[in-house]
């Protein structure tokens, strides 16, 4: 992998769109089994917010190879008509955002971030990273509205890696909503994160070391994204998730040096 050709692009076309659905399928189902068995029958993960007009499709190639994506979805009309609200974003359906918004934010809610499993320690990441930044400036979206995968459908440990993040100083000092109970939690989690070892040092007041899953960690480390409210249920992938802002001003300066170099052909050092 050490000579790959990368590059990313809007996925447009029919064969694009359908390697966008596949990846998609491959992580959520394939991989982490979070996919009904109706969606493996033509293995492609495929929503009604991906036929929206409004709705941007990333699609990162090594070589010849599609192995990464992610949706940008953009303010709705219809969406917003819909739910009843100002804002559009298929988030606002579970919690209130109408405190977000004001003159001069335009917010864009960025999802199905998925990097095939043997392409994940390699710059396929980053170069998805580079896409959603290039892609959001370039459409005026000055904040992003998310929720990262926590990984577990267990609450307990849910708000463990919320109490963790918050040891981490990664909760937003500016924003907050409130989500709803998460009755439709299974009473006996299937899925863990934590360890009863990891637990036990949680219970003492011992945070320091803790683990944050996956998404959440890189999207506070290299995009600066701070957590907004406790851990939301998502009845969809029956999993908990993290609500987040990004606000497109505050990224690392770091991070955006790396974008730059990718955008212009220089390879990063490491």
């Amino acid at each position: 992998m050490t000579c790959v050709h990368w590059r990313w692009r809007v996925a447009t076309t029919q064969r694009d769109l359908d390697d966008v659905a596949r990846i998609r399928w491959a992580v959520f189902g394939g991989e982490m089994g979070l996919l009904s068995e109706q969606s493996a029958v033509s293995r492609r993960e495929v929503t009604c917010i991906d036929t929206l007009d409004t709705t941007v499709h990333l699609l990162v190639h090594a070589g010849t190879e599609p192995v990464a994506t992610m949706r940008v979805a953009l303010p709705n009309a219809e969406v917003a008509a819909n739910l009843g609200g100002p804002v559009g974003l298929e988030m606002a359906q579970r919690v209130d955002l109408s405190g977000l918004i004001q003159p001069g934010r335009v917010f864009a809610e960025p999802s199905r971030f998925c990097v095939l499993p043997k392409w994940r320690r390699t710059e396929a990441v980053t170069w998805l990273q580079t896409a959603m930044y290039t892609e959001s400036r370039r459409r005026g979206v000055t904040h992003w509205i998310a929720s990262a995968n926590l990984e577990t459908d267990s609450r307990e440990d849910a708000l463990l890696s919320w109490q963790v993040v918050a040891h981490r100083g990664w909760l937003s000092p500016r924003w907050r909503v409130d989500v709803p109970d998460p009755w439709q939690a299974p009473a006996r989690p299937r899925n863990p994160f934590y360890t009863p070892e990891e637990r036990s040092r949680a219970e003492q007041g011992l945070l320091d070391g803790l683990r944050v899953p996956r998404s959440p960690s890189l999207f506070a480390t290299t995009m600066g994204a701070r957590f907004i409210s406790e851990p939301l249920y998502d009845a969809y992938f029956q999993w908990f998730t993290l609500p987040l802002v990004m606000a497109l001003d505050e990224i690392p300066a770091d991070s955006l040096a790396r974008f730059g170099a990718l955008e212009n052909g220089v390879r990063p050092a490491v």
